[in-house]
């Protein structure tokens, strides 16, 4: 998998999603929340953190229309950066 540099203002939201999840697993709901942003900054965070390789997508097991997200550690991001 490709790792790509972010932005800054992106590396800030990362920051603060990663502060609260950590590796565990969340909703789309719930970093909204956490973010204090609307729905469409969420989805324009979530796209780019996704193409650049910081976030992984999977589907719920409870409900397959619902996605669960985790993110990557900085470290292995770093790693990733660096090849």
């Amino acid at each position: 998998m490709t790792i790509r540099p972010l932005p800054k203002w992106a590396m800030q939201k990362y920051a603060t999603l990663w502060s609260r999840f950590k590796t565990r697993k969340f909703t789309y709901e719930q970093a909204s929340k956490l973010l204090n942003e609307n729905k469409n900054r969420t989805s324009v965070l979530f796209s780019h953190l996704k193409k650049s390789g910081w976030l992984k997508v999977s589907l719920s097991e409870e409900d397959s229309r619902k996605r669960i997200y985790t993110l990557i550690s900085p470290e292995k991001a770093m790693e990733g950066i660096a090849k």
